[in-house]
């Protein structure tokens, strides 16, 4: 994409988080903006100000911006999407791995040189909240061989519409364990505000949770933060329009 003079050095900070009016495409948006004064918001100089720092987003760039255009185009192949969704998966589960405690150490190198490192503080694990969550075990598996994953079923009640916890299963020492929890799409966050209290039944406190998504919309990451304030999200955009359609679509049920 072409920049105009000037605005390459703010480019970064305006396309992390974008608020539009959802009635079409980032692209038709744009233009619309610029000739019909369509409602769209750019984000100011800190686009974390509205939920705070708990809110952390992977820092755009091409790449990932034509993932998330892939994920949300309503003609992608299957083979396509999946192949799509998994990379960006890779790339949270990867900034997620970011946020979990490691020591400093020294390994010997083949030659005898001493290097100083760093390695993970054993004690992490990951949980999926089913069914779309599980897209994301490969993902944390690939970074992670031996990493221990918990599962949790939450479904709409049928008469309450209410978001009701089905089956819950976790590492039994979980309440010692940094959390990553696995959920493609924070649409109202209701469905992860319910995973994380029954993680709280179990002993885990919220400081210790990161949630692992692709998208997010403002209310859903509100909706979170403010029933959690020590909880951590980790997302790739925060839109109000959120492809709800991702679960469907990756296992093929669509």
């Amino acid at each position: 994409m072409d920049n105009m003079p000037g605005e390459q050095q703010h480019e970064s900070v305006h396309r992390q988080i974008r608020f539009a009016d959802g009635s079409g495409s980032s692209n038709d948006t744009d233009k619309e903006s610029k000739g019909s004064g369509s409602p769209v918001r750019e984000v100011p100089e800190d686009p974390l100000h509205e939920v705070g720092p708990q809110l952390k987003l992977l820092p755009m760039n091409d790449q990932i911006r034509e993932l998330q255009t892939i994920i949300r185009d309503r003609t992608t192949s299957r083979g396509d999407f999946v192949f799509s969704a998994d990379r960006l998966i890779r790339l949270v589960v990867e900034e997620g791995l970011n946020q979990l405690p490691y020591t400093e150490c020294t390994v010997t190198t083949p030659t005898g040189y001493k290097y100083e490192g760093v390695k993970f503080e054993k004690g992490n694990c990951g949980v999926s909240i089913m069914r779309s969550g599980e897209a994301m075990e490969q993902g944390l598996r690939d970074c992670c061989r031996s990493i221990r994953i918990g599962k949790i079923l939450i479904q709409s009640d049928e008469e309450t519409q209410r978001a009701k916890v089905y089956y819950a299963k976790f590492p039994p020492d979980i309440y010692r364990r940094k959390v990553l929890l696995m959920y493609p799409i924070l649409s109202t966050g209701n469905t992860v505000i319910e995973a994380v209290k029954v993680l709280i039944e179990h002993g885990v406190q919220p400081a210790c949770i990161i949630i692992l998504s692709l998208f997010s919309t403002p209310h859903g990451a509100i909706s979170i933060i403010q029933e959690f304030p020590d909880i951590t999200i980790l997302t790739t955009e925060v839109h109000p329009v959120a492809p709800t359609h991702f679960g469907q679509k990756y296992f093929g049920t669509d």
